[in-house]
């Protein structure tokens, strides 16, 4: 690992971290988290102990490590829905981003210079990832160069048995499934897809992995709060016994409608991502974190550029040490807009199974759809 070139090797006592799960939050008992994670690490324990240390650490000490932990490889920026809270529906996003699928050849490059360095590769990002026709062979390929940990998130669309079965040979670790509420409110966010479809699809793929003794992938589902307020208890009873993990989160503002004026930020933020992950979109465009869903931050791309290159480049580096000034993330636009330096309020706003619901709601922001 490196250190950083700016300053001392931790933030100082007046700067906050932020939280690198923030905005996260799981319905789950203790035991069913203990449990996802135990199995996501089988047979690399200790690699995964540690990783998931400089996860947290590497923020706290400012550490670059020589290569992101994680790497986000956009799959596909296209999608097949049209959901009313994503900023894919923007005319911004339709200007400014080309649908496109990442292509097999810059896949394997990109894999390639960061397989045994890069622990982690999220096969997912602003579009629908089953888009793009190589994506088992993407799974299969990340495996055999030794990715520890490889993961997606999808609407579900095209993860019915078949696919699942070939992920599931390929070596996927765990799959994240958009379930944004249930029923007419699940069809009228997600259409065209129909919740009675998409609860059978993960049914099936319990009864398939129950039947052949499989642990992985993992079944994750999660939504949006305000899709699931109103009855939490029970879509959290209809998807505990054929998934593996349950989660929610607050609500974005994804499509931009949020005055930046009144905005309240948390004093003194740095933001964790720049010592963690690494963006790629499927044109091979590098971002400085998910947020930048328009890539107006410059910083490399990886059809020219090495992975090395990119992550410790002049734009990246300048772009780290502006966040260590006080308030520097302000002088980033798309920065001013992420959710991290948000201030919250934690709230109370519900309970299942006995346990407390905590929603981490951004001060200001309204929990409601097309907001």
């Amino acid at each position: 690992m490196s250190l950083s070139q700016y300053g001392s090797t931790s933030v100082g006592k007046d700067r906050k971290v932020a939280d690198p799960n923030k905005g996260h939050h799981t319905f789950d008992s203790k035991q069913r988290i203990e449990s996802f994670y135990k199995t996501l690490s089988e047979e690399w324990e200790d690699d995964y102990k540690d990783y998931r240390k400089q996860w947290h650490e590497n923020p706290e000490f400012k550490i670059i490590p020589d290569y992101p932990l994680c790497i986000d490889l956009e799959l596909s920026s296209a999608c097949n829905l049209a959901c009313p809270m994503c900023y894919t529906t923007t005319d911004h996003f339709k200007e400014n981003v080309k649908r496109t699928n990442m292509s097999f050849p810059l896949i394997k490059k990109i894999i390639d210079e960061v397989a045994g360095k890069t622990k982690s590769l999220r096969l997912s990002w602003r579009g629908e990832p089953f888009l793009n026709p190589h994506f088992v062979e993407t799974v299969k390929y990340a495996k055999e160069k030794g990715i520890k940990e490889v993961s997606s998130l999808t609407n579900g669309t095209y993860l019915n048995i078949e696919m699942f079965s070939k992920l599931a040979e390929a070596g996927m670790d765990w799959i994240t499934i958009s379930i944004d509420g249930m029923l007419d409110e699940y069809d009228k966010i997600r259409a065209p897809l129909k919740f009675q479809d998409t609860y059978r699809k993960i049914l099936e793929i319990a009864y398939f992995k129950k039947k052949n003794n499989l642990k992985k992938p993992l079944i994750k589902v999660q939504g949006v709060w305000n899709a699931i307020s109103p009855n939490p208890q029970l879509f959290y009873d209809i998807f505990k016994p054929i998934t593996d993990m349950i989660a929610f989160n607050p609500l974005i503002d994804y499509l931009g409608k949020d005055e930046i004026e009144k905005i309240v930020y948390e004093e003194n933020f740095v933001c964790p991502k720049q010592y963690q992950r690494l963006f790629i979109g499927s044109d091979g465009r590098a971002s400085i974190c998910n947020a930048d869903e328009f890539g107006s931050v410059d910083i490399g791309n990886a059809i020219f550029d090495s992975i090395s290159s990119i992550w410790h480049g002049e734009k990246m580096n300048n772009f780290r040490k502006d966040q260590l000034e006080k308030d520097g993330f302000k002088k980033h636009e798309v920065c001013k807009r992420c959710f991290y330096p948000r201030k919250v309020s934690m709230e109370v706003v519900g309970q299942v199974d006995g346990r407390p619901i905590k929603l981490e709601n951004y001060i200001g922001r309204k929990q409601e759809i097309g907001l």
